[in-house]
């Protein structure tokens, strides 16, 4: 009966199935007992699960017979043997079935048969793989686990050769995004890394499915992977004891090993070692794989075999420097971190830098990308002080090399080339004081690229970092170390500057980032000023330079006077450099020109550095071309001019002569009707003092013509729609009606009856007549 098969199993548990079942086993004549008698071929069960007879329709009944097959495995065992055949050939069928439970049900059966007859099931195991393979992407979860577990069995107890046929499909399921599966994948792959008979032919594909499974965001799944890892590598050291004893006796650990991690048995680093040269380049073709998940998942995996291999790295170098050079290149953030700043550390870590430095430099000598960098990046921060402290000198070299540095203004590229420096600076330490002038250099050029104020503040931090190391105050105390080799090393080419040169915004950069350094290196600084800003240069090139030199006058105590030198330069200053670029030329870069030309003079007087005695020996080269800069199209500059005039006015114009005075009244008078306030303003305060000096000047008699000329136009602006302006031309008469007040009456009282607000012109004659009476 059949309650025999399973005596533990009431017979009600069968169901439906179960009663069917049992009609078909106890009927004497039933159609089952006529077909085993008449068949040709007897077979173990009827046709109803596998063609070409076809198949049961009731799902119920097919999971019965495949639950029935699975007792009868349990319980003859070895006795099926003969039927060997005939079950494989219902397992093929029964894998495919479309009700997922006899799937499922197929799979144990599938491991009971192959526990059941090891010796014979090798003859039909292949003939299960495809079918298994088939299911093992079902849409049910379990069914994929139970589909995996009985590869496991399928291939662990039959034939070997299969494992080439179910590796894809099994690390594909690695990527599965149900963990149980995942799970599974792991324990099939470790369970045949311990018991598979040929797993000495496999290591090299197996290894890498375990070791991928080290990173698995479920703990549990990664615990099983080390766990089956360690079993592994014990059980290798075991059988290979005799190769492995004086690695065993004599084995030290490296001094310098990555934080946080533990290392791995010697037999785990040997298999790895060992198998690294067939491992290794399938990894690296996965790293450029189009799929964002495999990409990753191979990064991850490259780490750890790295991490196993140590100096065994080194053999292989030439492959991986070129895999980490594209793969630093990725869209994916999660691969450039796991191989820039994981993998490539572990070459700095195990490879001696005379290998790997040897390897990389060379890449810089052609066009370095950032991913180069990058990667040496990483390795830097993975090697130790004591190991990397002979090469700090050819590290700084190659990468103060203009090629180098000053290859790109990818904002990209100098951040890697930043976080090179960084790298330094942190593991050298105090040894980089021997390379501290191509330091600087290398963070003056990422300073210089126009970027983001975030890359500037990270440039300043690592140059405090690098004065820290030397124990020096600040980054202004490594200026003032090499602020000459700084200004030696741009200027060498400062002939041939153009707008686009780097060196320019590299000028700029050591001028105005250096402080009051800059105040202890004029010789050089002041030269540099002489050759770039001479007429014939490039225009944009010179208005660059000239805009530094005006953000330095400004502050000229904290930068360029720091020291108390600059005034000694002022006369190369103003006539080499300011006096050549206030001449006129067309082009609105040549006006722009001018306008910071002017901005310069006057930093220079409104600072004090110019004095009087200055302005009285610059006054006859520059006063025509300052008064010419009052008719700029630039408010600014027309502006600054006029404040310019008036102080120029106030220290010499006792001095000027007639043609002087005309023609400096004449322009200041044409910017009362300028369209700025501010304008109109600082004309009406310069011609106030022009008065003053033609008052107590020598050539008073001969300007009464220009003078009544100037009270006619003044009285006009005297009523002016801006009442400012008003005010300031009544001062301004005031003023100048002490040279001829009679003249001045006279006037006035011409267009008093014209003015819509007369009530300044009564206040100017009272101003007048009060004059006369105190005089007398």
């Amino acid at each position: 009966p059949a309650s025999d098969l399973s005596p533990s199993r009431p017979r009600e548990s069968w169901g439906g199935a179960g009663r069917a079942l049992r009609r078909e086993l106890s009927s004497p004549k039933g159609s089952w007992m006529t077909w085993r008698e008449n068949s040709p071929n007897p077979s173990l069960f009827p046709p109803r699960l596998c063609p070409p007879q076809g198949a049961e329709p009731s799902e119920e009944l097919r999971l019965g017979l495949v639950q029935l097959l699975s007792l009868l495995l349990q319980r003859c065992g070895a006795a099926t043997a003969p039927y060997l055949g005939d079950i494989a050939r219902v397992l093929q069928a029964a894998l495919l079935d479309h009700y997922a439970e006899v799937r499922r049900e197929s799979c144990r059966c599938a491991v009971a048969c192959a526990r059941a007859m090891p010796e014979h099931f090798h003859m039909q195991s292949e003939s299960l793989i495809k079918p298994l393979m088939q299911t093992i992407s079902h849409q049910h979860y379990r069914v994929r686990v139970d589909v995996i577990q009985a590869t496991g069995a399928v291939i662990q107890f039959g034939n070997g050769k299969s494992v080439d046929d179910v590796l894809s499909h099994l690390a594909q399921r690695l990527f599965d995004e149900i963990p149980k599966v995942r799970h599974a994948v792991t324990t099939v792959i470790g369970e045949w890394l311990l018991h598979l008979r040929d797993r000495y032919s496999y290591f090299h594909k197996l290894i890498p499915l375990l070791l991928g499974s080290f990173t698995d965001e479920i703990p549990e799944n990664t615990k099983l992977a080390w766990t089956y890892w360690e079993k592994i590598g014990l059980q290798w050291e075991k059988e290979n004891e005799e190769n492995l004893k004086d690695k065993m006796d004599f084995s030290v650990s490296p001094s310098h090993y990555p934080k946080g991690e533990t290392r791995p048995g010697l037999g785990c680093r040997e298999l790895v070692s060992r198998n690294l040269s067939k491992i290794l380049p399938g990894l690296c073709h996965d790293m450029t794989d189009w799929v964002e998940s495999t990409r990753i998942k191979a990064s991850q995996l490259l780490y750890t075999l790295l991490l196993h291999a140590e100096d065994h790295i080194t053999q292989h170098m030439e492959l991986l420097l070129r895999t980490l050079y594209q793969a630093c290149s990725d869209e994916q953030r999660e691969v450039v971190r796991n191989v820039s700043l994981v993998s490539a550390e572990l070459i700095g870590t195990f490879v001696s830098p005379k290998v790997s430095l040897k390897l990389i430099t060379p890449a810089f000598e052609q066009t370095p990308k950032a991913s180069c960098v990058m990667v040496l990046a990483a390795v830097i921060q993975g090697s130790s002080k004591e190991i990397l402290q002979p090469h700090v000198t050819q590290l700084g070299n190659t990468l103060s090399q203009a090629g180098v540095c000053q290859r790109s203004e990818e904002v990209f590229y100098m951040e890697q080339l930043l976080s090179c420096v960084q790298a330094l600076i942190e593991v050298c330490q105090e040894d980089c004081k021997e390379i501290s002038l191509q330091l600087m250099k290398v963070l003056v050029t990422i300073m210089a690229i126009p970027s983001s104020q975030d890359l500037k503040e990270k440039v300043e931090k690592t140059m405090s970092s690098l004065a820290e190391v030397q124990q020096l105050e600040s980054f202004h105390c490594l200026y003032k170390q090499h602020i000459i080799q700084l200004l030696e090393w741009i200027s060498v080419s400062c002939e041939g500057w153009s707008c686009y040169s780097p060196e320019v915004l590299q000028f700029e950069v050591i001028a105005t980032h250096s402080g009051p350094v800059i105040g202890e290196a004029l010789d050089d600084f002041i030269l540099v000023l002489k050759t770039c800003l001479q007429p014939n240069k490039d225009p944009q090139m010179r208005l660059k330079i000239f805009t530094v030199l005006s953000q330095l006058l400004q502050k000229a105590s904290e930068t360029i006077n720091s020291q108390g030198l600059f005034p000694s330069y002022l006369e190369t200053v103003i006539k080499d450099i300011l006096a050549p670029n206030l001449q006129w030329h067309a082009g609105r870069t040549a006006a722009a020109i001018r306008a910071t030309a002017v901005l310069c003079l006057w930093a220079l007087i409104h600072c004090e550095m110019l004095s009087p005695k200055e302005i009285l020996k610059v006054k006859d080269e520059l006063m025509p071309q300052v008064i010419a800069s009052m008719d700029e199209d630039s408010k600014i500059t027309r502006l600054m001019a006029c404040r310019i005039v008036d102080v120029f006015l106030r220290v010499c114009g006792r001095q000027f002569d007639a043609d002087k005075f005309k023609n400096t009244y004449t322009e200041v008078l044409k910017r009362l009707d300028d369209a700025s306030c501010d304008v109109r303003m600082a004309a009406a305060h310069t011609l106030a003092n022009w008065f003053k000096c033609l008052k107590d000047s020598d050539v008073k008699s001969s300007m009464e013509g220009h003078v009544e000329f100037l009270y006619q136009e003044l009285l006009v602006h005297l009523d002016d729609p801006d009442e400012n302006l008003q005010k300031a031309v009544l001062e301004v008469l005031k003023e100048g009606s002490i040279l001829y007040p009679d003249l001045l009456v006279r006037e006035i009282e011409g267009v008093v009856h014209k003015h819509q607000t007369p009530v300044y012109c009564n206040q100017l004659l009272h101003h007048i007549q009060s004059a006369k009476e105190s005089a007398f």
